[in-house]
């Protein structure tokens, strides 16, 4: 789940790190207000969940109230990457001595959060870790025991920042690892972290993200002090009606899990795909093959078979599906003979012919003797886990193709 700059600010400022005076705002009366409430020249930030709002004409500066009124009022209209902004935040516009960057990422290798700093912030953390890798400092922390400062002083003191800098910017770093942790994110950064004219540190950015497994544990954050609707999803973009309607079938039936996704799928071969990873690489290996996958999808922990067939109909009903492969890696839960039977039932319940319209079906698993009896009955070509992913994938591709010829 991602947080607008605003939130995120927010969630920093929970965490006892020094934030500017903000103001978050949905009118250009309101900018108004905000610009005089902080004195000064302000810069007026669009509000939007996506990167390049600097370049689209969504970050600007203003030198009185009327002046961030008139340019909230046009930043409020500017669409950035298809993103309307939810509104805008109204900063004093500070006066900057050094620019650093904090930040904590989760680290699936190490399997540990990752604490990051930099004495050279305001810049992407990529681009400076492979340009500059002397200035980025590094070092994990424990998924249990306590954060300590002294841990974040390490990773700061790695880039050479001493002195005074180094003991101001300490515990920032330290109190970020820690709201990373409590808040079950996944990137907790600040860029820039601010070192003003008279020494302090503050946070002028900030940017979010938290894992979406753990919304329903952090509601005292999420619907408490931020006030966000429980079914406010935080999607990069507005979910089609394909991925709505697969939502709502998955939300009514507790049994296993189907998910799907059809941003940026424009193909013909509909995929009725698991097994977590498995799912990407056979997405991927449909599109190595020359296949055009119709949509992504996840079924898995023993749906039933009523939540299988909506999936499986779903799919089947996008524009310019004309088969569906049925695929997944090994399985050790997901009963074989109920995703036959879900999508063998969407295929009837549409009048369309199992045997032309199921590609191929590869499910190993439990079950599995019944459900290829059942695959039998209908004539759907099927295999086992002999035959690789790569193979099965290639298989669903090349019969469409020869649909196609």
């Amino acid at each position: 789940m991602r947080f607008y700059e605003f939130e995120s600010r927010k969630i920093v400022e929970l965490a006892g790190i020094p934030v500017t005076e903000y103001g978050f705002c949905k009118t250009a009366d309101e900018a108004k207000a905000a610009a005089e409430r902080i004195g000064g020249p302000v810069v007026v930030k669009s509000q939007v969940l996506t990167g390049g709002r600097m370049k689209a004409g969504g970050v600007k500066f203003a030198d009185s109230p009327e002046e961030a009124a008139a340019l909230a009022e046009e930043i409020l209209q500017l669409e950035i990457n298809g993103h309307i902004p939810r509104g805008v935040l109204v900063d004093p516009k500070a006066q900057v001595k050094q620019e650093y960057y904090a930040g904590v990422v989760w680290d699936g290798t190490a399997k540990r959060p990752l604490m990051l700093f930099s004495d050279m912030g305001g810049i992407d953390i990529e681009e400076v870790a492979e340009k500059h890798p002397d200035h980025v400092g590094r070092g994990h922390v424990s998924n249990l025991l306590p954060i300590s400062d002294y841990e974040a002083k390490k990773v700061i003191a790695a880039t050479g920042v001493t002195g005074s800098q180094l003991n101001r910017a300490t515990p920032v770093l330290a109190r970020l690892a820690r709201l990373f942790r409590d808040n079950d994110m996944t990137l907790a950064e600040i860029n820039p972290l601010a070192e003003l004219e008279d020494g302090s540190f503050v946070a002028l950015d900030a940017h979010m993200e938290m894992e979406d497994e753990a919304k329903g544990r952090q509601k005292r954050l999420l619907e408490g002090e931020l006030s966000i609707e429980p079914e406010d999803t935080r999607e990069p973009y507005e979910p089609s009606e394909f991925e709505r309607s697969v939502k709502a079938i998955d939300s009514a039936d507790h049994r296993g899990v189907i998910q799907g996704k059809d941003h940026g799928f424009e193909g013909n071969l509909g995929l009725v795909i698991g097994a977590g990873g498995g799912s990407l690489t056979l997405t991927d290996a449909v599109r190595s093959q020359g296949g055009k996958p119709a949509n992504y999808s996840e079924i898995g922990g023993n749906p039933s078979v009523a939540k299988a067939c909506g999936l499986a109909k779903e799919v089947l009903g996008k524009e310019g599906v004309e088969k569906i492969a049925v695929m997944m890696s090994i399985v050790s839960n997901t009963r074989v003979d109920i995703v036959a039977r879900g999508v063998i039932k969407a295929c009837l319940e549409l009048d369309k012919d199992p045997a032309e319209t199921i590609a191929i079906f590869r499910i190993p698993g439990a079950w599995e003797e019944e459900g290829f009896k059942i695959l039998d009955k209908y004539g759907v070509e099927y295999c086992d886990r002999s035959v690789s992913m790569w193979e099965a994938a290639g298989r669903a591709v090349a019969k469409i193709q020869g649909a196609e010829a």
